[in-house]
């Protein structure tokens, strides 16, 4: 049987930490920044741990 083929889709969105932890930027920074404040953009801009019903999902798409 061939090897798995990572999700193209999936490895442009999400990393993976040394832990395991599945990482994912937040939505509404990327477009439309000219009426977003800079506090609004401060609270986007870290990343986020995925939720652990989608954790399962992802790491398949990913082949870990």
């Amino acid at each position: 049987m061939p090897k798995m083929k990572t999700h193209s889709g999936a490895k442009k969105r999400f990393r993976v930490t040394g832990t395991g932890k599945i990482m994912r930027e937040q939505a509404g920074g990327r477009h439309l920044l000219e009426h977003k404040s800079s506090k609004k953009m401060r609270s986007i801009s870290g990343d986020l741990e995925l939720s652990k019903p989608d954790t399962k999902k992802i790491k398949k798409l990913l082949g870990k």
